[in-house]
């Protein structure tokens, strides 16, 4: 019987080992970063096109690397920092050479130029899928230049499971994020094609943090500092006006990475609790300075998730962290800071429910309306017959026929087996959203011009998100123009977002990133969807008879009117007999 257990051959086994770090053009960007800020870089420059598909150029001023160096860096296994088995758990820097190229040459198009100061001429390596096709020397200036080109180009199956040019993008922009936030005195410059989307100078970290996210945070952003005898935390937090619909503003570096865990999440939400409305979250970039020796860095190929020794320690740190920030800058009554925080003594007092608000994070998915209908107040007062006359015209119900407003909720109509409880926030996201794919379907969608044209400034991110979607906004209604760098014009909007544009708009685009993230819809649908969520009119909302009359022949004009677009019920009737019921 033949054998059947063969070693792979170094080309397949540099593709498999490729897979647990190269899964996008971000992880690219990420990895070549990480490189040039752990080779002393003072400035780093991305060049992307095709969203990284096409190219991916990091080019740094650090010190280069000699020609063997730059050979090994190639080789699998081949490292700078990882002498022992003891050196997995006392790493203190990203990955200098050698980690990544590897995994990064065997599904690409690779090339690397590379200079020590000291050299006249430094060396360039032209690789095709691990195969190196030229090695010789070079004039280039000092530091490296790495370029990779047509990712996944031998991986086809891998390449076809990338998503469209946006969404890798915004996976490039924050990996760019993630590296520049963690290292403010060095400059960063990101560019797609001709357009640069950051140009970042050295500065101090509240520099770096209004240079990324804008000028409106200049004056939002509260200092975060704590320190114990193990942990030390420091950074900004933002205050509560800044909080998001989505978490896509909420950074946690330890030793200088950028990582995820939920559970010191928790604690920052913890800090801000009674301070945020339902289903928002705060802006926050934190740094944890914790001994290597205490944390375990190698539990995921890209060390984003890390082990602590003691995780509640650490985690009542950062919650008294962002809780004393909150008291000094006065968003929070007077609290008393003056007792022991020892926490490794008395961690076991001060257990978090976890869990239970883990699970209330997850599922909560209704803004408390209570200090926030103000906001689109005028979505009605100011639109009256005019924001339900586009429903289609059906006959109208009966003068004599039951129909009311309950609770400022839930419109009440008369129906031949009993009565009929409308749920006016669902039914009037059902009408808007089968409307608004209609408008993306056929570019109908009308539009009123505003008496005063909003300019509004964006994120890098927001901006190329908006700029991608254009077309669908100008078919939904919206008129916009590029007004500056990351600022956009609007000069009309849909009738239904008169009176509350900005709070629409912003909410919009917090509302897509959100189905974004979590759902995977397609593009139409999700615009569809969280246009109709931001532009209905809200539970607590008085309606005049005629908007109800409007809402209720809007509703059962809709080929699916038993359902929101979340899948939530818009209805449910309550039957005669159950109420003969009740006096039998």
């Amino acid at each position: 019987m033949p054998d059947i257990i063969k070693q792979l051959p170094d080309s397949i086994a540099n593709q498999i080992a490729a897979g647990e770090v190269v899964q996008r053009p971000a992880s690219v960007v990420k990895e070549l970063m990480e490189n040039a800020v752990d080779a002393g870089a003072t400035r780093v420059k991305v060049i992307v096109k095709d969203a990284g598909k096409q190219l991916i150029q990091v080019i740094d001023d650090g010190k280069g690397m000699s020609e063997s160096d730059a050979r090994m860096s190639l080789e699998r296994h081949a490292t700078s920092k990882i002498a022992t088995a003891e050196d997995l758990f006392a790493l203190t820097t990203m990955g200098f050479r050698g980690e990544a190229l590897a995994s990064i040459s065997a599904v690409s198009q690779f090339e690397l130029q590379t200079r020590q100061s000291q050299d006249e001429l430094g060396t360039m390596l032209i690789t095709e899928g691990s195969a190196v096709k030229k090695q010789e020397k070079c004039s280039c200036p000092p530091g490296t230049s790495i370029s990779v080109k047509n990712l996944f180009f031998n991986i086809p199956a891998r390449r076809n499971f990338l998503k469209g040019n946006p969404v890798e993008l915004k996976h490039i922009t924050d990996e760019f994020i993630h590296v520049a936030l963690a290292h403010p005195q060095i400059s960063f410059l990101l560019a797609s094609g001709d357009e640069i989307i950051f140009d970042l100078p050295t500065g101090k970290l509240s520099q770096r943090i209004v240079n990324i996210f804008g000028k409106t945070y200049q004056q939002q952003l509260a200092a975060c500092t704590e320190e114990t005898t193990s942990v030390k935390v420091n950074g900004y937090i933002g205050r509560p006006e800044l909080a998001r619909r989505t978490r896509s503003e909420q950074f946690l570096f330890v030793n200088n990475r950028f990582i995820r865990n939920n559970y010191l999440h928790h604690a920052v939400m913890n800090a801000f609790e009674g301070l945020l409305p339902e289903g928002s979250y705060p802006f926050y970039a934190l740094f944890l300075e914790i001994d290597p020796k205490h944390i375990d860095v190698n539990v995921h190929p890209t060390k984003t998730e890390i082990k602590f020794i003691d995780e509640r320690a650490v985690y009542t740190v950062v919650r008294v962290a962002v809780r004393h920030a909150l008291g000094m800058h006065q968003m929070v009554p007077a609290i008393d800071f003056s007792g022991n925080i020892n926490l490794m003594d008395s961690i076991s007092k001060d257990q978090p429910d976890y869990h239970r608000t883990v699970l209330e994070e997850q599922t909560g998915n209704r803004v408390n309306v209570s200090g926030w209908q103000s906001l689109y107040e005028s979505n009605i007062d100011q639109s009256d017959v005019r924001q339900f006359s586009q429903f289609s015209a059906t006959e109208r119900p009966s003068s004599e026929r039951v129909l009311f407003q309950y609770q400022n909720k839930y419109i009440v109509r008369e129906v031949s087996n009993g009565l009929m409880f409308i749920d006016q926030q669902a039914a009037h996201e059902r009408v808007l959203y089968d409307r608004y794919l209609l408008h993306m379907k056929n570019s109908s969608g009308a539009s009123q011009q505003m008496l005063f044209p909003l300019t509004l400034d964006f994120t890098p991110s927001d901006f190329i998100l908006l700029s991608e979607m254009k077309s669908e906004l100008d078919a939904l209604g919206f008129r916009l123009e590029e007004f500056g760098k990351q600022n956009y014009l609007f000069t009309g909007v849909p009738p239904e977002c008169s009176g509350s544009e900005k709070q629409v708009i912003e909410g919009l685009v917090e509302q897509f990133k959100m189905n974004q993230n979590e759902l995977k819809m397609e593009r139409r649908e999700n615009l569809a969807r969280s246009l109709s969520k931001k532009a209905a009119i809200r539970r607590g909302q008085p309606l005049s008879r005629e908007q109800q009359e409007g809402l209720v022949r809007g509703l059962f004009s809709s080929a699916n009117p038993s359902i929101s677009p979340d899948g939530s019920p818009t209805y449910f009737i309550f039957e005669g007999s159950q109420m003969d019921s009740y006096f039998a």
